[in-house]
């Protein structure tokens, strides 16, 4: 899959996550199997990115 759809995805998971807030856990699993996506291919993750998955399991971990 080419770069720029994984990032449109990721930026569709993200918006979802905005919207319902309950299902937080699932678009962020779903955000990291994106990412994963990404790296499997070799593509380079933007520094964002990177920074939005870090903050993502630091709020997930808080609901652990």
């Amino acid at each position: 899959m080419a770069f720029e759809q994984l990032k449109m995805q990721i930026m569709i998971l993200l918006d979802g996550m905005e919207n319902q807030p309950e299902d937080s856990w699932e678009v962020h699993e779903m955000i990291l199997e994106k990412l994963n996506e990404m790296r499997a291919t070799g593509m380079p993750l933007p520094q964002d990115l990177v920074e939005l998955e870090a903050k993502l399991a630091a709020n997930i971990s808080k609901l652990d």
